[in-house]
């Protein structure tokens, strides 16, 4: 349908290359659209709350499911077809750029059942990332990816005949998209069970799951599992198939260990904690002495230590990076562990207070109600930053003695900051 509408329109080279590049930037302009408009109807404020919402992301968990579910070949979902049919037939009487932008909103239109599952996925992951342009940037890698080969095609319309048939392999990808959207619903339904301490999904419950999901995915990969879309199909898996599916049981086979307590940290960063782990045979995690502000303090001041403060998050995939990547660091750890006195402030604790705190927070009065409410305020307001992983050093005054460190899994970074800590407190 592309290549037809644009063979009809191309009088001479260059207008055929204007009309070709009008149509991949009317593909990126449509995509990145949806994508500023979760943003403009949610808010960032109300995208940053999202991340451990437990409504939210429980909705997430079981959108991916029904995603995933799709993939399998369980259902299909698409749009109305008169909605394509509408848009085509108004593309193909209308002249102009106006012409072009509408015949990529039918491509928008019609492609949904492919690539509906994949924006979804896509929009979940960003919108909780707490990125105010998360969203739109989001989209436009993804329209990028997408208007590419239509464009190529506008372009060349002869390429089409050279291009792989659409068949089974199609299906193949659909499947395994399908499992790795199974796997990241867990992710969310994790950071619901994290923020509100249901302890459902602790990490070897959650290890035990993606260990049989990705064992599946090999067994899928090599032939030897088939879905009610692959019926019909005989043929013997090709050997990049074959291939990856050695590298799904490998990775099935690598997070075995982690039941026991092994770090696993290519998982770390989706895993929950270690410390949700029942049984554990790993000593050398460093964990904060402290989840309170004031309980930290006050131990720090009676030893005489400066104080490393955490501000961290259950869902903050890269706060665990850093704890997996930075703190196992045998120097690393050895400073956390003798020379700091470390807190861990959970920004998105969902615990309720024993008693709301009244707070002003730029001219207006608000109410903080949980303990995570308590962290994130404490760090706005004192230090003036929002983001986690987030580390300041301070003395025993709550001065801090250092400059702020956010996320960086450079080592000798992170020492240099410790130790400048270090430096400054004993001056």
């Amino acid at each position: 349908m592309t290549v037809s509408f644009f063979l009809k329109r191309s009088q001479n080279k260059a207008k055929g290359i204007r009309d070709a590049l009008t149509y991949g930037v009317s593909i990126i302009v449509i995509y990145v659209a949806l994508g500023l408009a979760v943003t403009a109807a949610f808010g960032p404020s109300a995208l940053n709350s999202l991340s451990t919402n437990a409504v939210f992301n429980i909705l997430f968990c079981l959108l991916l499911i029904v995603f995933a579910l799709s993939f399998f070949g369980w259902f299909e979902i698409r749009l109305p077809d008169k909605w394509g049919n509408a848009v085509d037939s108004k593309a193909s009487s209308t002249s102009g750029i106006l012409s072009i932008f509408l015949m990529a909103f039918t491509l928008a239109l019609v492609s949904f059942s492919c690539t509906g599952p994949i924006i979804g996925f896509l929009l979940v992951q960003v919108s909780t990332s707490g990125s105010i342009m998360g969203p739109g940037i989001g989209m436009l890698g993804f329209a990028v990816a997408l208007a590419l080969p239509f464009t190529l095609f506008a372009l060349f319309p002869t390429w089409l005949k050279k291009a792989p048939k659409s068949g089974s392999w199609m299906n193949t990808i659909k499947v395994v998209l399908g499992f790795i959207e199974l796997a990241f619903a867990l992710k969310f339904f994790s950071v619901a069970d994290l923020a509100y301490g249901w302890h459902l999904l602790d990490r070897e419950v959650f290890l035990s799951i993606w260990i049989a999901l990705f064992f599946l995915l090999g067994l899928y990969l090599i032939g030897r599992l088939k879905f009610a879309s692959d019926q019909g199909s005989s043929d013997a898996m090709p050997v990049p198939c074959v291939m990856l599916g050695l590298v799904s049981f490998a990775f099935a086979i690598y997070m075995v260990p982690g039941l026991w307590g092994a770090p696993c940290k290519a998982v770390s960063a989706f895993a929950p904690p270690m410390n949700t782990q029942d049984f554990n045979l790993y000593h050398n995690e460093v964990r904060a002495q402290y989840d309170s502000y004031e309980e930290g303090m006050a131990a720090a001041a009676a030893q005489g230590k400066p104080v490393l403060i955490d501000f961290t998050g259950f869902g903050c995939v890269n706060c665990r990076k850093m704890e997996a990547a930075v703190w196992t660091d045998p120097q690393v750890a050895d400073k956390l562990t003798k020379e700091y006195v470390l807190i861990s402030l959970y920004v998105d604790d969902k615990k309720p207070l024993p008693e709301p705190i009244e707070v002003t927070e730029n001219g207006q009065k608000r109410t903080l109600r949980t303990v995570g409410d308590k962290w994130s305020y404490l760090q706005r307001s004192k230090f003036g930053a929002n983001a986690q992983p987030f580390y300041v050093a301070v003395n025993n005054e709550g001065k801090p003695i250092a400059r702020s460190y956010s996320y960086d899994e450079n080592i000798s970074h992170y020492m240099d900051f410790l130790n400048q800590g270090l430096t400054n407190y004993k001056k």
